[in-house]
């Protein structure tokens, strides 16, 4: 068993440097679950394939747990019911989720759905006086955003959203590198992120159910990675939109983005959000020191990774189990990741997504003055 000794000293990251890190990994170590003994108690919204690798994954977890499900579909409610013993109680429609606000065995929901029910489930979740974990990205936009971060904190609950990267151990390790100084100054970061789509008749090319196209669904990594590799928020971003096939990615749906975005400390990014392109899952980092590379940097399989100082070591983990029993930490303990998942973290990659479709538009640069101030 890998303990959290061994993780650190295989990451060259010491508990003073990110104390966070006995509890992002909590299969690393047992004190990992809560002195309480707390269970944080989630319903999955949205039963797609998404949600059963996040199910799949949470049957490891020590410090959250499946109690429900919520889908329009009623034959896949009953396949889940049966296949995670699931109690009646705890299993609703579309149509009568409200009804959880009378349910004290529900802690937290999950919404897993297409990008532009976001918004109203997340509001729906928040009255009903349950913890909201939404999939990214958050919003279809950042108005959308700010509503819900507004409605979260109004009823007195969370927001979290499910940036599983911001847990990975290899991405921590990435990102020790340049905020201890091994790197030197940060001066470019490039983020590649596509694959080819296939299926035309899908959700993520329905312009009114995914609110774009490859820059919602996957060039939001870049933006987010950028953020976090570099360790700032960018304060320009600039952008070029390539499209060979108006037939399947039709208006405003995007296929290839190119977007690049500066920062206060002079260093720039150089971004690439694509449908049409496989192999595409690549961040760098070059510093005045040296660099750190991850390919792939955000797929599901195991992140690879390297640097200046030779391969990158930490832990595999299932992305989805630590992210979950850290949102558990959070939620429940109040505990503090090393990268943020909150509504604000997720209302500023809005912020800029919404810039880099209207830097397409227009054939500005757009500037991004509020960023700081979220």
């Amino acid at each position: 068993m890998i303990t959290r000794r061994t993780f650190i000293q295989k990451t060259s990251v010491t508990a003073a440097s990110i104390p966070f890190i006995p509890k992002l990994i909590p299969q690393f170590d047992s004190i990992a679950q809560s002195a309480s003994g707390e269970v944080l108690r989630v319903v999955l919204m949205g039963l797609g394939s998404y949600a059963n690798r996040v199910a799949k994954a949470m049957e490891t977890c020590t410090r959250a747990k499946l109690v429900g499900v919520i889908s329009g579909t009623p034959s896949k409610i009953e396949e889940w019911k049966k296949q995670y013993n699931l109690p009646e109680k705890n299993c609703y429609t579309y149509e009568n989720y409200s009804e959880i606000e009378s349910n004290d065995d529900i802690d937290a929901v999950y919404i897993i759905t297409p990008n532009s029910l976001h918004c109203e489930q997340t509001l729906k979740v928040a009255q009903a006086g349950k913890h909201v974990i939404c999939e990214k990205p958050m919003a279809i936009n950042a108005k959308e955003a700010r509503q819900m971060v507004d409605a979260c904190k109004m009823a007195g609950v969370q927001l979290l959203i499910g940036y599983r990267m911001h847990f990975e151990p290899k991405t921590l390790e990435a990102i020790h590198l340049r905020s201890s100084g091994q790197l030197g100054t940060p001066l470019f970061f490039q983020g590649l992120s596509g694959f080819r789509i296939g299926d035309p008749k899908q959700w993520r090319l329905n312009k009114k159910l995914a609110g774009g196209g490859a820059m919602m669904d996957i060039g939001i990594y870049s933006i987010n990675g950028a953020r976090y590799m570099l360790g700032e928020e960018p304060i320009w971003v600039t952008a070029q939109e390539t499209k060979t096939d108006p037939i399947k990615f039709k208006e405003g749906v995007d296929e290839t983005i190119q977007f690049q975005m500066g920062f206060a400390s002079g260093a720039v990014a150089s971004c690439l959000s694509t449908y049409s392109m496989n192999d595409l899952d690549r961040f760098y980092l070059n510093g005045t020191n040296g660099f750190v590379e991850m390919k792939p940097s955000t797929g599901y399989g195991p992140i690879q990774g390297r640097s200046h100082l030779g391969s990158l070591t930490a832990a595999v983990v299932t992305h989805q189990t630590v992210q979950m029993d850290a949102m558990a930490g959070i939620i429940l303990q109040n505990e503090t990741p090393l990268v943020p998942v909150d509504g604000n973290e997720g209302l500023k990659d809005m912020i800029i997504i919404d810039a880099v479709y209207e830097a397409v538009k227009t054939n500005k640069k757009i500037l991004l003055p509020e960023l700081n101030a979220i």
